[in-house]
């Protein structure tokens, strides 16, 4: 008899991450189903949930068993089949209705999850129901409930949105006048494979793109046989970049297991940084709002506290807001309803856009790149040349037994230097501005959610430079283990 599990073990801070069947299984989608219904739907007057799934071979039965929940508890379900996370998001939007969507992203085969949303796309973390839904689901699995005695229980429909999604994104960025373009994409066996077909190539009714899509992995399998739906780790770019260059594409696009994230190789194969791709977005929206006839000091973008410095100074020099905030879904999308902010990105590759309803889409951000590409003769290493301006370490995890003392022990290092600033927004952030005697640099450390993990972030004006304060803080919180 399998151990009811405890759901605290993997709700997450944003989301459901667990392994199939010990942790999530059709009880547990069902009693979070349920729960979902009465916190979020209920609670906001929904009549519906819109539910998608990805590719892995769980989701299905994992979708079906959270649509029994949510109707046993007298809410509709509306089941939109296979779809990439901003698919979902598209349909929670357009249908304003709460969702749920069944990945693990870029996580290994063995595991499922549940992204949630309430009604507009608008994020559901542990400070906006998760806890709630956490609760309420565990009591359920404690009490065996499968069934709530005088509740009529609701319906279950499907619907298709996938053209739709396709047709809205494509009404956001117009590629048709772009000069002609080899396009390598890698879908990692994920939903790219369904989603970039339907966007970028050629559709019922509407004019093909001037874009030449060179596929790879776009069969949908959620055993991922040939690498990790994962293109934050640099292994998994390497098909994509010996793509590009043996077919001499103009650019590569990578996008993760549910494909709300896109990454960028040029066309010698050299992986361009989120944040640049951050800044270069940031840049276009900018100028359309000001085109638009908003002055450019109305306009704000959003970028999360690791980004690199490049961001905030290319926004400001448009005479844009930039407006900082935590690494994290929830955090970028409040504060970009906050600030009505017109794009907000990420290091690790999210890009949010207001007209998406402040959610997250690789596919809609890999648009402006190839817009900004067929825009231009150059080549994608030229047109984002001005937007790399320093030198990153990339994110290095160090295994550590207390993560807020080590921290501690890190800005004691610091403490009483006149050149640095201290930053508490999200974990430690120290800064050297430029002067005479030194370059700019700065680096962050932040503790992880899960894991007995320090996470640095290094960024400098030169790679000499960027190498010395690496090692140095490093050599720091080496000392403290």
């Amino acid at each position: 008899m399998r151990v009811k599990p405890t759901l605290a073990d993997f709700v997450k801070a944003y989301d459901v991450r667990g392994l199939v069947p010990d942790q999530l299984n059709a009880e547990v989608a069902h009693a979070l189903g349920a729960a979902f219904a009465e916190v979020v739907a209920q609670s906001e007057g929904s009549p519906a949930v819109v539910i998608g799934h990805d590719m892995r071979p769980s989701s299905p039965d994992l979708a079906g068993a959270f649509a029994r929940g949510v109707t046993a508890r007298g809410v509709d379900a509306i089941l939109i089949g296979l779809a990439s996370t901003d698919g979902l998001y598209y349909a929670s939007g357009a249908l304003a209705l709460p969702g749920a969507m069944f990945t693990a992203s870029h996580n290994p085969a063995t595991y499922n999850g549940i992204k949630f949303c309430r009604a507009g796309a608008r994020p559901v973390g542990q400070d906006s129901g998760l806890t709630q839904v956490r609760d309420l689901a565990q009591a359920h699995l404690d009490r065996g409930v499968r069934a709530f005695d005088g509740v009529t229980p609701g319906s279950v429909t499907r619907r298709d949105v996938l053209a739709d999604y396709a047709g809205f994104l494509r009404g956001l960025v117009d590629l048709s006048g772009s000069r002609p373009l080899r396009v390598s994409v890698d879908a990692g066996n994920g939903m790219g494979g369904l989603t970039v077909p339907a966007v970028l190539g050629r559709g019922e009714g509407r004019a093909p793109l001037p874009l030449t899509i060179d596929p790879m992995y776009f069969e949908l399998d959620g055993t991922f046989p040939h690498h990790e739906a994962n293109p934050l780790d640099p292994k998994n770019l390497i098909d994509l970049q010996q793509r590009v260059r043996e077919h001499g594409a103009d650019i590569g696009l990578a996008f993760d297991g549910d494909a709300d994230r896109c990454f960028v190789v040029d066309e010698r194969g050299d992986p361009i940084s989120p944040s640049a791709i951050t800044a270069m977005i940031a840049h276009r929206e900018i100028a359309r709002e000001i085109a638009g006839g908003r002055s450019a000091g109305e306009v704000a973008v959003v970028h999360n506290a690791i980004t690199s410095a490049a961001v905030p100074e290319i926004i400001a020099e448009q005479g844009a807001r930039p407006v900082r905030t935590r690494v994290g879904h929830s955090f970028v999308k409040g504060v970009m309803s906050e600030h009505d902010a017109v794009f907000g990105g990420e290091h690790s590759a999210h890009y949010y856009f207001r007209d998406f309803w402040f959610a997250d889409t690789g596919m809609l951000a890999a648009m402006h790149v190839l817009a900004a590409l067929g825009e231009s003769d150059a080549p994608l290493s030229e047109v984002m040349a001005p937007f790399e301006r320093y030198i990153a370490s990339g994110e290095i995890n160090s295994s550590v037994d207390d993560a807020s003392d080590v921290t501690a022990r890190v800005r004691a290092h610091v403490a009483g230097r006149d050149d640095l600033v201290v930053d508490d927004l999200d974990g430690l952030t120290i800064t050297h501005g430029h002067t005479a005697e030194e370059p700019m640099w700065w680096f962050n450390l932040r503790a992880s959610n899960t894991e007995p993990l320090l996470r640095l972030n290094v960024e400098a004006a030169d790679a000499d430079t960027m190498a010395r304060v690496r090692d140095d803080v490093l050599m720091m919180i080496r000392e403290t283990r």
